[in-house]
């Protein structure tokens, strides 16, 4: 086993290994494989360590692109590729398919469910965040999520669904039927607003012919008075702009108070009715972080966890916390945002302090890079801006967006995919992914379905 001395680990002989034994090789334990533990796996690849990548998941998928998929104009495969495909000529990287329960900092052991403790020298948690309902009555049990694969499914299930049971006329209020409210203005809830609106004006359109497509509205509700916060006044200007010429209705200081089966109620007294509400206000940090590291650990907002200026854990320096759990800061004393460069960096930069404790050298901090944001709002038209101050909108913001989301796409097989659906729903207005799929107990939203 390992045992760190002034920042470095030095070698224990185990139990009767006496003099001459040969050093184990350290045991690396990463738990999540999106964005964070992908790039710090990825980066130990090939090192003198052992890797266990952990994640209750075989996949790791492109979250940016979930909207795609619970709009119809991707499948669930073509953003996710199994763990075990991208590791397979790794040979120091093993996939773990496990949950997580808990963990012994003091004895490094981490605890799975059903499965024996896996012992480690170090550890880093990348296991992202989850969605947060902030205490309002009824968001869990009747909002939509969209923070995973079977999110993605069971949110196109339902939209699907609503139009159904309106076409087979059984919906007791039709209007409601075909009302969509998303709550939260940030890059999800404007990405899925402009995708449910050209969604509904083509391809339902064409599909349900027999309804009157011009009584389906898209409320999107934001209690502050502007979108996509963190982005340039112009860039969020425009994004308003292109979201009202597709007829959605953006509504401001609109602080959501419940929700029901009937649709939302607001903090002034005003409601909407409507069969689909969908979630896209908030995320916290994984509840994993509580479970690993409540040992005193301190927390920052959204239940981050507090850790050094190298992303370890204070009092555990072999301990990393990385991308949506750590609570980590930009140059300024700022906490980062949650997205995904601050996963991929910290990531990467966890797997080189490791590297260098191995080498005996002390470990740096994290400097965080910040490349730009950027959201699209329908065909043809994105906003994005990159340091420096400059922005683009329109054809030329897209295609930048459209370059990105392929670059950072895992596998020729998903790019090459990715490519060729988007060629295809450009030149047909198709979005091809319009089945209804049926989602094991458990799974997915957790809301009912639409009545019929």
């Amino acid at each position: 086993m390992k045992t760190f001395t002034k920042g470095r680990t030095v070698a224990q002989s185990e139990p009767g290994g006496g003099e001459g034994a040969p050093e184990a090789r350290p045991r690396v334990v990463v738990v999540g494989s999106g964005f964070g533990g992908l790039n710090c796996a990825l980066r130990l690849a090939g090192q003198a360590v052992d890797v266990t990548v952990v994640d209750r998941d075989n996949y790791h998928g492109f979250w940016p692109l979930l909207y795609q998929v619970a709009t119809g104009g991707l499948g669930p495969d073509d953003i996710a590729r199994p763990v075990r495909s991208i590791y397979s000529r790794r040979e120091n990287v093993s996939p773990r398919m496990a949950t997580v329960t808990g963990a012994d900092l003091e004895a490094r052991r981490l605890h799975l469910e059903g499965q024996p403790d896996l012992p480690y020298d170090y550890l880093v948690l990348a296991a992202g965040s989850s969605t947060t309902d902030f205490g309002i009555p009824g968001v869990q049990q009747h909002c939509l999520p969209l923070k995973t694969l079977p999110d993605a499914i069971g949110l196109r299930n339902h939209l699907l669904g609503a139009w159904e049971a309106a076409d087979a006329g059984v919906s007791a209020d039709l209007d409601a039927a075909l009302t969509v409210v998303l709550v939260g203005g940030g890059p999800t809830g404007v990405e899925l607003a402009g995708a449910i609106s050209e969604l509904i004006a083509v391809n339902l359109a064409r599909d349900y012919h027999h309804l009157d497509h011009r009584r389906a509205k898209v409320v999107l509700v934001e209690m502050n008075d502007v979108l996509l916060s963190g982005f340039a006044p112009r860039l969020q200007r425009n994004a308003l702009r292109t979201l009202q010429q597709k007829g959605v209705d953006v509504r401001f200081g609109a602080r959501l108070a419940s929700a029901d089966r009937n649709g939302v109620r607001f903090a002034d007294g005003s409601t909407i009715s409507a069969a689909t509400v969908i979630w896209t206000a908030g995320v916290a940090a994984n509840p994993l972080a509580g479970a690993v590291v409540n040992q005193g650990a301190k927390t920052g907002r959204g239940g981050t966890v507090t850790v050094n200026p190298d992303l370890s854990l204070p009092g555990h320096p072999e301990v990393f916390v990385v991308g949506d759990l750590a609570a980590s800061l930009d140059k300024h004393g700022a906490q980062l945002p949650q997205v995904a460069q601050v996963a991929i960096q910290g990531g990467r930069h966890a797997a080189q302090q490791i590297l260098r404790t191995e080498k005996g050298q002390p470990t740096r901090r994290f400097k965080y890079h910040d490349h730009g944001i950027m959201a699209t709002v329908g065909r043809r038209d994105a906003v994005a801006q990159i340091p420096g101050g400059l922005t683009f909108t329109g054809t030329l913001g897209w295609l930048a967006w459209l370059a990105v989301h392929l670059v950072f796409l895992i596998g020729f097989r998903n790019r090459a995919v990715v490519l060729v659906s988007w060629a295809y729903n450009y030149l047909t207005w198709d979005r091809a992914s319009r089945v209804i799929l049926a989602l094991p107990p458990g799974e997915g939203t957790g809301v009912p379905p639409v009545e019929r």
